[in-house]
């Protein structure tokens, strides 16, 4: 089966990153298509980048569909744009932040999240109350790292979310750990090893959570809320960019 794995940004060596960690757990016969999106900001920190990435976002879900995707995966985890792929795909569309969500609500009772800049917190908070996981979550933390700083080994970005990890489990008594940016995939296994704790990349998640719903054969419904979109002739700088 083919997963359409779509980085929310445009920062292609972050894609290369979130590749290889789908890659590394996904199924003998799973072929991944790592793509970043089609144009908006570089790196996703906050409401305002999160606007302008989605239209990008879309692109990349229709071109998945047309080359016959089991299933996608929106790698961000701010689940950017994640209602409307919905509406827009027929086939399962997974954000790595709920995936993430439910494998921590699988095997601990109380998780944190740890996530990259303050201005993001908000928005992975209204996204666990939206999801109804907000009891589960005892909290986000920031480390205040810019996202695109992940991928530089001079910024510390490693000790600043295993600083973060040590005050969950000890303030927050945090039983899992999740990482709240694809850019952090390639840390889990290593910080779970460390702090003897589960340590939850959602990109893998949501692989292994799209591979189970394609394998199920299960499509999106298009009754209520993800009903395809109506046909409608847009107009201004981005109507040739139209999924439709």
């Amino acid at each position: 089966m083919l997963i359409n794995v779509v980085n929310g940004n445009t920062t292609d060596s972050m894609t290369r990153t979130i590749g290889a960690a789908a890659e590394k757990v996904a199924r003998a016969g799973t072929r991944i298509r790592a793509v970043s999106s089609a144009f908006g900001p570089p790196s996703i920190e906050g409401a305002y980048d999160d606007a302008f990435a989605v239209p990008g976002l879309l692109v990349r879900i229709s071109e998945g569909e047309a080359e016959g995707a089991a299933a996608h995966v929106i790698a961000c985890f701010d689940d950017t744009g994640l209602d409307a792929a919905r509406a827009l795909a027929m086939r399962p569309v997974i954000g790595i932040g709920e995936a993430a969500y439910h494998a921590a609500m699988y095997i601990a009772h109380r998780f944190s999240v740890i996530t990259t800049l303050s201005r993001s917190v908000p928005v992975i908070e209204n996204n666990l109350l939206r999801y109804g996981f907000d009891r589960r979550c005892a909290r986000v933390r920031a480390t205040d790292i810019p996202v695109l700083a992940l991928e530089d080994p001079k910024s510390g970005a490693r000790q600043k979310i295993g600083n973060e990890i040590e005050r969950a489990l000890s303030d927050d008594h945090a039983e899992a750990i999740v990482l709240g940016c694809a850019g952090m995939a390639d840390l889990a296994a290593s910080l779970s090893e460390e702090y003897q704790v589960p340590v939850i990349d959602g990109v893998a998640a949501a692989i292994t959570q799209a591979e189970a719903m394609a394998q199920l054969g299960i499509t999106t419904s298009k009754r209520g809320g993800y009903a395809s979109p109506g046909a409608k002739r847009f107009s201004g700088p981005l109507a040739d960019f139209s999924p439709r």
